[in-house]
């Protein structure tokens, strides 16, 4: 069988940013915006894009980071209830573990517009925009594929299982690699999307089949770090395809390093969702779905040199 390419067009605290605005302007409110550890790029990017649009329409924001603890965004949506914020931008703690803490703000009267992460609930948050991770896992198997020759031994790091998006893009993965016999998983573990975690996993993956050929990755911080591995070990014939479309990706890309990634556009998601928020605020509705998918876009050597901060140029 022969593949084709396609291309398809955090109470920790908290950083309380509050738009500069002349004495003379009136703020329509504060907008909440949380999310996971800034650590990460692609959250730090989701909350920056948040909070300029924010500002730009004329809003005061809070930025707070939940690292991933339901129980510590549990305790931030107490707060901001509590501070009478008008809306919460949100990228959850868990898909399970957040709908108490979404319900909790609608019953207060306070809006929620989740970005990047599902509920698994419906009719509780006004908006939930996602990037079509299954699409965007398909287009970096449909490369992964290629760039393997359709043969070899390979290995997968996985996100955090209680992230449904880790879940969603190795079923991607998979539902493109399994149609190819000669392709054999030898090694699949989760990393938790942390690059010291996938470093030291490659390193374990590496001793137990040094006759690996491939990494296919939940995310880009996960492949930096099984590239710095790989990159220790001597290892520069080992192909890694990773997803988000992180600048430190595009850097190895065009270094010829990591072969691939995929991009989600963090920074426009947060900025529609602060835009349905203003809409919604207005007007009592947003015109649209609660649920909206956002396709990904393939990043390779042909076209790294156009993103930066998760966006093309």
């Amino acid at each position: 069988m022969t593949l084709k390419r396609r291309t398809f067009l955090g109470s920790v605290a908290v950083a309380a940013v509050v738009a500069a605005k002349p004495a003379w302007a009136q703020s329509k409110g504060t907008i909440a915006i949380i999310t996971p550890s800034h650590d990460n790029p692609f959250f730090k990017a989701e909350a920056d894009g948040a909070d300029a649009k924010a500002k730009e329409l004329g809003y005061d924001t809070v930025i707070l980071v939940h690292d991933d603890d339901p129980n510590k965004q549990s305790q931030q949506f107490d707060t901001v209830i509590a501070q009478g914020v008008v809306a919460i931008i949100l990228d959850n703690a868990g898909a399970d573990a957040s709908v108490a803490a979404v319900q909790r703000a609608k019953d207060a009267g306070i809006p929620s517009f989740l970005i990047d992460r599902e509920i698994t609930a419906t009719g509780v948050a006004v908006s939930q925009i996602v990037s079509n991770n299954y699409q965007g896992a398909q287009l970096g198997a449909e490369e992964f594929v290629v760039q393997m020759g359709e043969s070899g031994k390979y290995a997968e790091l996985l996100g955090k299982e209680s992230d449904t998006n880790a879940g969603i893009r190795s079923q991607g993965y998979h539902d493109v690699i399994d149609q190819f016999t000669d392709l054999e998983m030898v090694a699949q573990q989760t990393a938790n999307w942390s690059q010291t975690e996938a470093f030291s996993v490659m390193e374990s993956m590496l001793q137990a089949n040094p006759d690996i050929k491939g990494v296919i990755s939940g995310n880009d911080t996960m492949a930096m770090g099984a590239m710095a591995a790989l990159e220790a070990a001597g290892r520069s014939d080992v192909i890694v395809v990773g997803f988000d479309g992180s600048n430190d990706v595009r850097d190895s890309i065009l270094g010829g390093g990591i072969k691939a990634t995929v991009l989600q556009p963090a920074y426009q998601q947060a900025q529609l969702a602060v835009e349905q928020a203003d809409k919604y605020l207005a007007e009592g509705s947003t015109g649209l779905d609660e649920k909206q998918l956002m396709d990904c876009v393939l990043i390779t050597a042909d076209n790294a040199g156009q993103l930066d901060n998760f966006q093309l140029s």
